[in-house]
């Protein structure tokens, strides 16, 4: 038997823990060439040769021809060369892309931690000043050696200039109930700042991405403290619905199996629902019932990681007060909207250039499961995207601004590669943030 361990291989693997899986690209090749006699009309592989679990699981996942399209999109921006074979479809592929001088104009944030400050609902410059050179200090790092520390030493000189200069338009922007608790993480932010300055001055490199780490988890405090309530109103329809009014923190506990280094692993989970209120809601809902605890990985193929389908007919939640299955309409926030738009995908409201404020970024994007053909058939069923972003650009993937994202994993996201059907969820656990849950039907006697 394996040896519990918390996340970490017995030995070096000489892969990418992170890869584009060949299948893949073996699978687009092969649809290229056959296309013509392919059906597309409510089947839905799953962009492997491989189709685990039962038929009914089918019209939950994604269509391969958009999985294939996205990928002949990705491979012709960085190739030049013609999509094979997909010129039949390249028309309606790409009404619902942007131009191609916005995919291209500057890499992807791919770190969940910059994802989740960026998206939270605050306008605040001096703090933002602030964040941006401490986050720039991952890039300095890429340098090697000591000589990275140049570059660090020069981030952190102008991330404690601006807030010496903010920290008064910092401190105005705190919420007035959260106001002492944001003043006291600015004194610890401050603090850190001169202690990595100080190890930047004993050229101790490896020392530095921990105390980034620190400094960047006062940040998103201070910023969180910004907020003042939830900063919207939920449509009436949905408002009786569980409601995330903030943010909440989920460890979810994998038992592996047929891995001989690998026993078992807790994923953290940041749920956003300042975002996705319906959707992270309905999630801390369903753990709070202990919905997935127990229940296995029911899809794994290199692209996504999927789980949520309940054993029996049902593909969704049944609300025992109801015995109906909950359903909970697709749920998009936009970049500068004050408000999701809710039970249409971006591509059908028109707004083919509008970027999501929870992008399918980072490696571990969470986001719901639905019928390929109902925009509000989700319900129960989750997946988290194993993918390099740089080779589905933002807005690009056919997957933004048409699946509802409400989370990321925060820590050991590298480990989801790993996963495979069979492997069990042994418990997923809310470990901050259920004060934030509304509406609780957890609570309410069956």
């Amino acid at each position: 038997m394996a040896a519990i361990i918390s996340c970490h291989y017995s030995f070096s693997l000489s892969t990418s823990s992170k890869p584009i899986n060949p299948r893949i690209n073996t699978n687009f090749v092969r649809l290229s060439n056959s296309h013509k006699n392919t059906s597309f009309h409510r089947f839905v592989p799953r962009c492997s040769s491989q189709i685990h679990g039962h038929n009914k699981q089918r019209d939950r996942l994604f269509p391969l021809k958009e999985c294939a399209i996205s990928i002949a999109l990705a491979v012709g921006l960085i190739t030049g060369e013609p999509t094979l074979g997909w010129s039949s479809h390249a028309n309606a592929a790409t009404q619902a892309l942007p131009d191609l001088a916005v995919l291209i104009s500057g890499p992807p944030i791919k770190d969940p931690g910059v994802l989740l400050r960026n998206a939270l609902p605050i306008d605040n410059k001096a703090i933002r000043e602030v964040q941006k050179p401490l986050e720039d200090i991952t890039d300095s790092l890429k340098i090697a050696g000591v000589k990275a520390l140049d570059s660090v030493e020069r981030n952190v000189r102008q991330a404690s200039r601006a807030f010496k200069q903010g920290k008064s338009l910092i401190v105005s922007g705190l919420a007035e109930s959260k106001k002492d608790h944001g003043i006291e993480l600015l004194g610890k932010l401050e603090a850190g700042m001169d202690e990595l300055q100080q190890i930047v001055e004993d050229r101790n490199r490896d020392a530095v991405p921990s105390k980034q780490k620190e400094l960047l988890n006062y940040v998103g405090g201070v910023e969180e403290d910004m907020v003042d309530g939830f900063p919207y109103e939920v449509p009436e329809e949905y408002q009786n619905m569980p409601l995330l009014k903030g943010r909440a923190t989920v460890d979810m506990k994998v038992k592996v199996k047929d891995n001989p280094s690998l026993d078992e692993c807790v994923f953290r989970i940041v749920l956003d629902g300042y975002n996705a209120p319906v959707t992270a809601g309905n999630f801390v809902d369903l753990v709070e019932r202990h919905f997935y605890d127990g229940m296995e990985i029911q899809r794994a193929d290199g692209f996504v990681v999927q789980t949520g389908d309940p054993e029996g007919p049902a593909e969704g939640f049944i609300d025992p007060s109801t015995e109906k299955t909950r359903r909970i309409p697709l749920e998009i926030m936009a970049m500068g909207e004050k408000a999701p738009f809710y039970g249409a995908t971006l591509e059908e409201l028109g707004l083919y250039k509008a970027q999501t404020k929870l992008p399918f970024n980072a490696f571990g994007t969470m986001a719901m499961a639905r019928d390929e053909f109902d925009d509000n058939s989700a319900s129960s069923q989750v997946f988290w995207l194993l993918k390099e972003s740089e080779l589905t650009p933002s807005n690009a993937n056919i997957l933004d601004g048409r699946y509802a994202v409400f989370g990321y994993v925060t820590e050991n996201e590298d480990f989801l590669a790993d996963v495979k059907v069979g492997d069990v969820i042994e418990s997923i656990q809310v470990v901050s943030g259920l004060d934030n849950l509304a509406n609780p039907s957890y609570k309410i006697a069956g």
